[in-house]
């Protein structure tokens, strides 16, 4: 980011620029969409592969509404919904990778993402909450 750049003024909650976790959640979504793209075309691997298409697409759209929350109350429910987008995309992801569909390698950096990002959403809720 650029000295400059008006994102690094104004940090989430947890200190994280705001720039980086668009950044980050927009990545994690193009990764679901990649991940999703190589699925066989099986029930079982299409049924969960658009459950975590949509849970995992929704983190950013969600994280972008809450830097536009008119309360914090808004701002609140939120980050609530990215945690729970966060937390059903890492269910989806186990899902595919111990049912055998998608293989450990293909998935372990999108639920080491996950788990990442649940970190420091929680972190911004209860610094938002308290």
């Amino acid at each position: 980011m650029a000295p400059d750049d008006p994102s690094t003024d104004n940090p989430s909650a947890d200190g994280t620029p705001k720039r980086d976790l668009q950044q980050r959640t927009k990545a994690l979504a193009l990764g679901i969409v990649r991940l999703y793209s190589g699925l066989p075309r099986t029930t079982p691997a299409q049924v969960m592969g658009k459950q975590l298409l949509r849970s995992g697409t929704s983190v950013g759209a969600n994280y972008r509404e809450a830097n536009r929350a008119r309360s914090k109350a808004e701002f609140i429910a939120k980050i609530g919904d990215c945690l729970k987008e966060l937390d059903e995309s890492g269910y989806w992801l186990e899902l595919l990778e111990e049912s055998g569909i998608s293989p450990p390698q293909k998935v372990a950096g999108l639920r080491d993402e996950c788990e990442q990002l649940l970190a420091i959403f929680t972190a911004i809720s209860k610094k938002a909450k308290g």
